[in-house]
């Protein structure tokens, strides 16, 4: 490299973090809420569910005046701008978001009507684009924004259609904000869990073998992750250790996405 040296990325690194995470009144949102939580971070946990919200605030009242909830659609165009204000007033100046809100399920594609179609790529496509771009509006001195994508917008997967799809965008949408905005000192990256074990989840878990042969059978740590393992790699991507990445797609799945693990064959062979 040539020329003088670019100091802007030391605007990310903020200790005592502060910022937005949507959809973390439970499953993975909550387990990133504890993680930044621990880590001294001031954080304004967003929820479409008031019930669960204050559920959570009850859960996580140690937390005192660094926790502030917030009842909110993400899908509402108006709330982007109200929620960065909120955040502002209640905890300070943000410096991170983590776009985690979002519906999980679906069917394949002949299954899927025009209107889950819409309803799913609002929620886990249109809310991160409009978060983000107020994101970028907002954090004139520089920050993070993390995004919840999935190993399925990464890979095809029987019976997903509007989901990944969604997800995929979301892939799309951060590597490109991460190439128009990242010189403002705003840092865009993903995290794409794979299996996570959550109340959502518990069920299929359960009851579905074929999802559990195809999504943890052939992962080479063989275990489904937890909202733990989400959130250190959340955590990571937003924090100052991470001020030289940006545009990048991390998977957390127990190595799925990477190996093509086949333990049948594997036994076989043996």
């Amino acid at each position: 490299m040539t020329g003088q040296q670019d100091n802007s990325h030391d605007r990310a690194i903020v200790p005592g973090m502060i910022g937005i995470i949507t959809g973390a009144a439970s499953g993975i949102g909550e387990g990133i809420a504890i993680k930044f939580l621990q880590m001294g971070c001031s954080v304004l946990a967003v929820d479409m569910n008031a019930e669960a919200l204050e559920r959570f605030q009850e859960r996580h009242i140690n937390a005192g005046s660094r926790l502030s909830c917030a009842t909110a659609d993400v899908t509402d165009e108006t709330n982007p701008a109200k929620l960065f204000a909120l955040c502002r007033e209640r905890l300070g100046e943000p410096n991170f978001l983590v776009n985690n809100a979002g519906l999980g399920s679906a069917k394949a594609a002949l299954e899927t009507s025009d209107e889950t179609w819409h309803r799913y790529i609002d929620i886990n496509l249109g809310s991160v684009f409009r978060m983000s771009r107020q994101a970028v509006l907002e954090m004139k001195n520089g920050g993070a924004v993390v995004n919840l994508a999935s190993v399925w917008g990464m890979v095809g997967f029987r019976g997903t259609a509007p989901y990944s799809a969604a997800k995929a965008g979301v892939i799309g949408l951060t590597r490109q904000m991460a190439a128009d905005y990242s010189r403002q000192g705003v840092r865009f990256n993903a995290v794409s869990p794979g299996f996570i074990a959550t109340p959502a989840t518990f069920e299929r878990i359960k009851s579905n073998r074929w999802l559990v042969g195809a999504m943890v059978d052939q992962a080479p740590l063989g275990r489904t992750g937890t909202p733990a393992d989400i959130a250190e790699a959340v955590y990571f991507l937003a924090s100052g250790a991470a001020s030289f990445i940006t545009g990048v797609i991390l998977p957390v799945d127990g190595g799925w996405t990477a190996t093509h693990y086949a333990p049948d064959l594997e036994e076989q062979a043996v």
